[in-house]
């Protein structure tokens, strides 16, 4: 699967966190786990390798520093976790990544992070909601570029780890590194990983340049100023703009018209007046924001 069918799920999942950790928690992820950490070559020892890199991951996540005990079998998934109070992790790995370590750390990552989530107390409902919601979080915190680099294709075979499509994954990657000043290219060996970063990255980008952002193009600023006119001339409807696929709705309150649209970087919805150059400050996140409402 690719393109953005979970979006929607993946910004609700940052929103979340924002709202669980607090900008600062969020912040305390920085920077994303170093290649050389969760580096695993086919010479490694299996299990001192597995403890090294499932150790590293721990602390990326900023979890209690306790033993993760690994273990490998034959089973369906790529992974399993036992969510208990610990102190220990237990991990389950397919039985397939006793010949394919380089993966390995991507496998742990995603786990490792359920533990992280389990012990926020953080979910979301629906095995697929909750999954997509323990991928964005991976790559959110500094962990899920593993997952995106996992990913690959030949003329003989292929793999995807995740429930993300691998756009998705370079999306989220993106929205991190816009706020962590990371450039998580360079980590990449995987080409398909790459190019679906550069996929990702040009969608997290748009969010950036969508009205009333004064960052918009000319194209979204006509069809701004077009549906802001329509809400003037409609101050009965509940909602001034009539395309609900906008980013961006107009409401008509006592003080005046507002505008409602998501914060590019957490995805809160703000509301501004609509009276022409205002700054917003986004009320999670704390992003500055210049507005042409």
């Amino acid at each position: 699967m690719h393109g953005y069918p979970h979006l929607d799920t993946a910004r609700a999942a940052i929103t979340a966190l924002y709202r669980r950790l607090s900008p600062e928690g969020v912040r305390r992820y920085a920077p994303s786990v170093a290649p050389a950490d969760v580096a695993f070559s086919d010479h490694d020892d299996l299990h001192l390798g597995t403890q090294r890199v499932a150790h590293a991951l721990v602390q990326q996540l900023r979890l209690p520093d306790a033993r993760v005990i690994v273990s490998f079998r034959d089973m369906e998934h790529a992974a399993s976790v036992e969510l208990t109070a610990g102190p220990e992790y237990f991990v389950e790995l397919n039985n397939r990544f006793r010949t394919h370590r380089r993966d390995i750390g991507a496998a742990l990552a995603h786990e490792i992070t359920h533990v992280l989530l389990h012990r926020l107390g953080l979910t979301f409902p629906g095995t697929r909601d909750n999954e997509i919601l323990t991928d964005t979080a991976t790559t959110y915190l500094g962990a899920g570029w593993l997952l995106l680099d996992a990913y690959r294709e030949d003329r003989d075979s292929s793999q995807k780890l995740g429930y993300l499509t691998p756009e998705e994954f370079g999306y989220v990657l993106a929205k991190r590194a816009l706020v962590f000043d990371e450039d998580p290219r360079i980590w990449f060996t995987s080409p398909q990983g790459y190019t679906a970063y550069a996929k990702g990255r040009a969608q997290a980008l748009r969010d950036e340049q969508q009205p009333p952002l004064t960052t918009a193009g000319r194209l979204g600023r006509h069809r701004y100023a077009k549906e802001r006119r329509y809400a003037l001339d409609h101050p009965g409807r509940a909602d001034g703009a009539p395309d609900p696929a906008l980013p961006y709705a107009f409401e008509h309150l006592p003080d005046g018209l507002r505008v409602a649209f998501p914060c590019p970087t957490c995805h809160q919805r703000i509301r501004v007046p609509v009276r022409g150059r205002v700054r917003a400050r986004c009320g999670l996140c704390g992003t500055v924001l210049e507005c042409d409402t």
